[in-house]
C-alpha cells in the first residue's frame, strides 16, 4: 500500500514521464485543496503532503532498493499546489476574494496554470542549483526537497514575471 501510494495511486508505474503524470496528479491535489477555499487548510495540505511525501518517498526506495525511483512521483504530486502560492496571492489581491478552481481552471486563466506546471516540469528536469545537491539527502527528504525547491524556483518566476506587468 505504502509504495502504491509512493508511486502516485499507480500513476507512476506509466512507462513514460511518470514526473510529468505525477504533476498532472499534483493538480488535481491542488484543486482539492482549493475547494476549502481557506489558506489555513492551503498550508496544512501543503505541508502534510509534503511530510507525507517524505515518509512515503523514502519507503519506495527502500522498498524498490534504488535510489529516487522514477516510478515513485509522490514528490511531484506534493510540490506541485506549492508552486502556486504566489499566483494564490496574486489572483486573490486583485479578486479580493479567493481565487479557486473556478478560477486557475478557466479559459481565461488556463495558461497561467499551463505556464506554472511546464514551469515546475523544467526546474525538476533541469534541476538548477541547489535542486540537483538537494537529492543528495538521505532517503525521502532527498527525493521530496528537490521538487520543493523547485516549487520554489517557479513562484520566484512568478513573483518576477507579476513584477514586471506592475510596473
Amino acid at each position: 500500500m505504502k509504495l502504491w501510494i509512493a508511486q502516485g495511486f499507480g500513476v507512476g508505474r506509466i512507462p513514460f514521464a511518470p514526473g510529468t503524470f505525477g504533476s498532472l496528479l499534483g493538480l488535481g491535489w491542488f484543486a482539492l485543496l482549493l475547494c476549502a477555499q481557506s489558506w489555513l487548510v492551503f498550508g496544512v495540505g501543503v505541508a502534510g503532503g509534503i511530510g507525507l511525501s517524505i515518509w512515503l518517498c523514502g519507503e519506495g526506495e527502500k522498498r524498490l532498493n534504488q535510489k529516487d525511483p522514477g516510478s515513485v512521483v509522490l514528490d511531484e504530486v506534493a510540490a506541485m499546489p506549492l508552486c502556486f502560492a504566489v499566483a494564490m496571492a496574486i489572483a486573490g489581491w486583485h479578486q479580493k476574494q479567493w481565487a479557486g478552481p473556478e478560477y486557475f481552471f478557466s479559459a481565461a486563466h488556463g495558461v497561467q496554470t499551463a505556464g506554472i506546471f511546464a514551469l515546475f516540469r523544467l526546474f525538476d528536469i533541469l534541476k538548477p542549483w541547489p535542486v540537483r545537491q538537494s537529492q543528495s539527502l538521505p532517503g525521502g527528504l532527498g527525493i521530496t526537497m528537490d521538487d520543493v525547491l523547485a516549487a520554489v524556483y517557479v513562484n520566484l518566476v512568478v513573483w518576477g514575471i507579476s513584477g514586471l506587468a506592475v510596473r
